[in-house]
């Protein structure tokens, strides 16, 4: 089977994240697509990242996941391995542990410009032909489509302003928000 490893922070999953793995299955591109939140962000000193806990954006992710039907999975595989784990890791582990499937990462082109940073970025590319999809308000990467600029980023500034953010993430990973993140949550009611 063809896999499409789409890691991130999912800090929290939003609308984009799942048209993302909805167009990559629907295309033909991939039979599935693999969910893998980072248990401990490898850039996180460069970045000032601050992540909810991992059992959170695991619950959000799976919530996600259900919404968007059996080709898209989770895969908690980064809390297993050593920490932080670097994209070349987590996908060498996959591979050693699922032969039978060709991997590929899925990135979007706003990350284009930091994948010097990156462990193995030449190998990555080598080993795991990645997709690179667009983003609006980056340049596009040929002819593939370009998805919106939604970010978990602005997502958790909504949220700490009180501001909704109906729309923004899936009615499933919103009616968790509700439960009482510490960022707290607003309805549109």
């Amino acid at each position: 089977m063809k896999i499409a490893v789409y890691g991130g922070s999912f800090n929290p999953p939003h609308r984009a994240h799942g048209l993302v793995a909805e167009w990559l299955i629907s295309s033909g591109t991939v039979d599935e697509v693999w969910l893998v939140p980072v248990y401990r962000h490898a850039l996180a000193r460069t970045q000032d990242k601050v992540l909810a806990p991992f059992c959170d954006r695991v619950a959000w992710c799976e919530a996600m996941a259900k919404e968007h039907g059996p080709g898209l999975k989770l895969s908690q595989v980064e809390s297993r391995l050593p920490s932080p784990s670097y994209t070349i890791d987590t996908l060498e582990h996959l591979s050693e542990r699922h032969p039978q499937h060709q991997f590929r990462l899925v990135v979007g082109a706003d990350i284009l410009a930091q994948v010097d940073a990156w462990k193995d970025w030449a190998r990555i590319s080598t080993l795991y032909s990645p997709i690179v999809l667009g983003r609006e308000g980056y340049p596009s990467p040929g002819d593939l489509p370009v998805f919106p600029a939604v970010s978990s980023t602005e997502i958790r500034k909504r949220l700490r302003a009180g501001k909704s953010v109906e729309g923004l993430v899936s009615q499933s990973v919103f009616t968790l928000l509700q439960q009482g993140h510490p960022w707290g949550v607003k309805s549109s009611a």
